[in-house]
């Protein structure tokens, strides 16, 4: 055959060549859907089966976060994020979908129970933010919760993304009402000599290379690891709430 001869395409293959070329480019993957329940982390981590999955769009206090109440008391306020969430799903199966993945190798998902959005959901119980810096598909429920002071908005908080690197210029955010001595609260102090407020025990450390490293009572580097706030280091109450956040275990 020529190399200039024409191809020959069989008429029965005509209407289907048509449809393929009208949609072009905008055929795409259906999204991962996975159904099941929940394994609940914090706030917005859970895992279903062996799947992890973080929650689009939204960002909740890290576990050991802690906030002000609208009395002016200290909370654990990531443990509080992370309740309610089990409160709201009570063990029922739920359907997530989406195909992003994250650095920590979580699918980056949108929940629902029945026809309710468990991420939206969060953030109008205020026990959530709008993850700008990603998406701003729940900013209408945030600034619902702000206006009824629920959740996080009753009292005052920094917001989470602000406390993974908090420091002396962190913004505190919160209610009309936001005590004077929030900074004093919420902010890490020069000398850090005592378990934080949550009771969390587990030390995740970040090593001169970067390493995120996580420390159990009972290891041997366990009892000379401190912990410094302000270079990111933080205090977990579980391994599952470690990993998550992207921290491995020390080895011994």
């Amino acid at each position: 055959m020529a190399e200039n001869a024409a191809m020959v395409i069989h008429p029965a293959l005509i209407p289907l060549l048509s449809i393929f070329l009208l949609a072009g480019p905008n055929i795409a993957a259906a999204a991962t859907t996975i159904t099941g329940v929940a394994r609940i982390s914090d706030g917005d981590t859970i895992s279903i089966e062996e799947t992890r999955i973080r929650l689009n769009g939204i960002d909740a206090p890290e576990t050991d976060q802690v906030c002000i109440d609208g009395t002016g008391e200290t909370y654990a306020c990531g443990i509080a994020a992370r309740d309610a969430l089990a409160e709201f799903l009570l063990g029922q199966s739920i359907t997530c979908s989406g195909d992003e993945i994250d650095r920590y190798d979580r699918r980056i998902m949108t929940c629902f129970v029945g026809d309710t959005d468990i991420n939206a959901a969060m953030v109008a119980g205020g026990w959530a933010l709008a993850f700008l810096r990603y998406a701003d598909i729940y900013v209408g429920e945030e600034q619902a919760a702000r206006a009824r002071q629920v959740g996080l908005w009753s009292g005052a908080f920094i917001a989470p993304w602000d406390w993974r690197h908090r420091g002396p210029q962190t913004e505190i955010l919160g209610s009309v009402s936001v005590p004077l001595n929030a900074q004093h609260h919420l902010l890490p102090q020069p000398v850090a000599s005592a378990s934080p407020t949550t009771g969390c025990q587990i030390k995740g450390n970040i090593s001169r290379d970067g390493t995120r490293i996580y420390h159990v009572p009972g290891q041997q580097d366990y009892d000379n690891t401190r912990i410094s706030e302000s270079n990111g280091e933080r205090w977990f109450c579980t391994e599952d709430e470690a990993q998550a956040a992207g921290w491995r275990r020390a080895r011994n």
